[in-house]
């Protein structure tokens, strides 16, 4: 016998179906009258309400990290919430609503690489931190707006992802990545001694205002080869969700718009609510409010 769900919504819940009795429906479906109207009035099923309950939770969970998050993500979300259920039923459920989350593909890089004595590199791929501040990576992106290009400039900690400082401006030069390394300073109270500042070999990384604001707060920058994105591959892959993940589904008519927008993309979004597989799938903050609860009870003890 058919399911009753798709019978019932087949038929109807008007005495006809675009004219036709309910009575010939049912005979053209092969079900009796009296079968139609005792699952049309029945209550739906615990089972049911589940799971429409969980369609509605997919859907909320999609549409709050704006259509990017893939069955996996969505999976640890939901289970958080106290939801059991398994990865593979999320994914099944995701096909069948038609939630796809976009992919991240690599973009073309800004980088011009300076005529200065490159600094070495103390990185060397090992994209990973023990702690908060010990290694830090950045790089610059364009957004075109409605009024030409706005470039970004970004400082990521490498212990939680967490973008520590950034700055957007008309040109890409060593005022913007210079401003980005003062905001990450000013977001970790001040005092960042003795901070591993990652680069590619880009000119304004190399400039000596940007050398300046290093040695005053006592920042080792360190810079990836000329031309191998993979040397650099935090920072590039920041750029490469930012496009894909919310630039690429707005557009900005002003340069104005763009800056307040990314900024609470960023503030609002990436650093405190985005899950990152390298932070358990946590936020970057919750990431390091954890380190630091865990870093305060061993002390205590």
């Amino acid at each position: 016998m058919a399911d009753p769900a798709s019978v019932v919504g087949a038929i109807g819940d008007q005495r006809t179906l675009h004219g036709i009795p309910h009575r010939v429906s049912c005979r053209a479906l092969g079900v009796s009258e009296s079968w139609f109207y005792k699952h049309r009035n029945r209550r739906p099923t615990s089972r049911e309400v589940r799971r429409q309950q969980l369609v509605e939770a997919v859907k909320a969970e999609f549409a709050k990290s704006g259509g990017t998050y893939g069955s996996p993500k969505v999976w640890i979300t939901l289970v958080r919430q106290g939801w059991r259920v398994s990865v593979n039923t999320i994914a099944k459920l995701m096909a069948e609503l038609g939630l796809v989350a976009r992919k991240v593909r690599r973009r073309r890089g800004l980088t011009r690489p300076g005529k200065r004595p490159a600094s070495p590199d103390f990185v060397k791929r090992d994209f990973t931190a023990e702690a908060p501040d010990l290694v830090w990576c950045g790089n610059m992106t364009e957004i075109e707006t409605g009024e030409g290009k706005l470039y970004l400039a970004t400082v990521i900690d490498l212990f939680s992802r967490r973008l520590l400082g950034y700055a957007m401006g008309e040109r890409h030069d060593a005022e913007l990545v210079v401003a980005a390394l003062n905001m990450a300073a000013a977001t970790r109270g001040g005092d960042v001694r003795g901070v591993t500042f990652h680069s590619d070999r880009g000119s304004e990384y190399g400039s000596r205002r940007f050398r300046r604001a290093c040695r005053r707060l006592g920042v080792f920058p360190s810079m990836g080869r000329v031309g191998s994105c993979f040397d650099n591959a935090v920072s590039e892959a920041f750029n490469s969700v930012l496009k894909v993940e919310y630039v690429h589904r707005h557009t900005f008519a002003t340069r104005a718009e763009a800056r307040i927008r990314i900024a609470t993309w960023i503030t609002d979004f990436y650093n405190a609510r985005r899950l990152h597989s390298v932070c358990g799938f946590k936020s970057p903050i919750d990431y390091e409010h954890d380190y630091w609860a865990g870093l305060t009870e061993e002390l205590a003890a």
